[in-house]
């Protein structure tokens, strides 16, 4: 179990994917038709809502996770880690029938991993009962709670929790993936949305390249529905536009990468988590790159997941600017 003691106050309640990775490094990414051997098989648990509730775990804050697994073997594997670290599992469900999801990673020498995701469990409707019990769970979230969810589960069971948690008056935090996934009607019941470039450019039609086009995407995305938009650039720094303040983090200085998997989730857990511990929003911004950074110069993701003293130590050398003009 983890040692550290939850924070008081808020907690993160994390809804979303959780899978069994199988991750490997190669030398190059295959050809097709190739047959190319890795090296460095590891199993680990994953999927961006468990890494999500372990990243806010290892912040310090108490973390509940929701979801969906299979009834086979591979349920272990996924929930090791988020059980070891302490994060509260009562809302994730055994569906009889169903696999637990596999994520198969490659990773090449520049870090930048590739993934094949078979969802499984993760995409199976959920059970009414199921549905209540999560309901009753946001309802009786502390004052402060965040509720961060993503988008690779049961479109019916994401949009009800959203309705749920807005009602209840909980913070709610998007990682928009996959963006398909992603409508008006979802976005309107999110208080912060946060899209990588790629999946800005999918939701806006806006190609995000720099800080000036990525507050173009984040503008868009309030017009769509959102109350706020975080929008995140392919170097690791950041741009917020909530309507009254449009807000950058530079990526800082270049650190080794050795594994980008994980980084986006480590991101949004870490903003997530940051709000949550009631860090002003400048703060909470520099210490989502600043997880996002550490986690990429680990193996795998899970096992890469800084601690609130390095998460901290980390956004200290981060320059958040104000100067930043979304021109059209």
């Amino acid at each position: 179990m983890n040692s550290r003691s939850p924070a008081p106050g808020g907690r993160l309640l994390s809804l979303g994917s959780i899978n069994a990775d199988f991750q490997v490094r190669a030398d190059r990414r295959p050809e097709v038709s190739e047959t190319l051997i890795a090296r460095e098989f590891t199993r680990l648990g994953g999927g961006k809502a468990a890494n999500r509730a372990l990243l806010a775990a290892r912040m310090g804050l108490e973390a509940a996770l929701f979801g969906q697994v299979g009834d086979d073997d591979l349920a272990a594997q996924a929930l090791a880690a988020v059980r070891e670290a302490g994060v509260r599992l009562e809302g994730v469900h055994r569906r009889a029938g169903h696999d637990t999801a596999v994520s198969m990673i490659t990773v090449p020498p520049d870090g930048k991993k590739g993934i094949v995701l078979a969802a499984n469990a993760n995409d199976a409707p959920w059970l009414q009962d199921d549905l209540r019990a999560l309901d009753d769970a946001l309802r009786a979230a502390p004052q402060g709670s965040v509720f961060a969810v993503d988008a690779e589960i049961d479109a019916e069971a994401l949009r009800r929790a959203l309705c749920t948690a807005r009602a209840a008056g909980l913070r709610t935090v998007l990682d928009p993936s996959p963006a398909d996934r992603v409508d008006e009607s979802i976005l309107a019941l999110c208080d912060l949305v946060l899209p990588n470039a790629g999946e800005a450019q999918a939701l806006t039609g806006i190609a995000v390249e720099d800080f000036a086009s990525a507050g173009r995407a984040a503008r868009r995305l309030r017009q769509l529905g959102a109350r706020a938009a975080c929008v995140k650039l392919a170097d690791g720094g950041c741009v917020f536009d909530d309507g009254q303040q449009l807000l950058a983090v530079e990526a800082g200085p270049e650190v080794e990468v050795i594994d980008t998997t994980g980084a986006g989730d480590a991101f949004a857990g870490g903003l997530a988590a940051a709000l949550a511990l009631g860090r002003p929003l400048e703060q909470a911004l520099r210490m989502a790159v600043a997880a996002s950074r550490c986690t990429v110069t680990g193996w795998g993701s899970q096992p890469a997941y800084p601690e609130l003293a390095a998460v901290e130590s980390g956004a200290q050398a981060l320059q958040v600017r104000r100067d930043v003009v979304a021109r059209d």
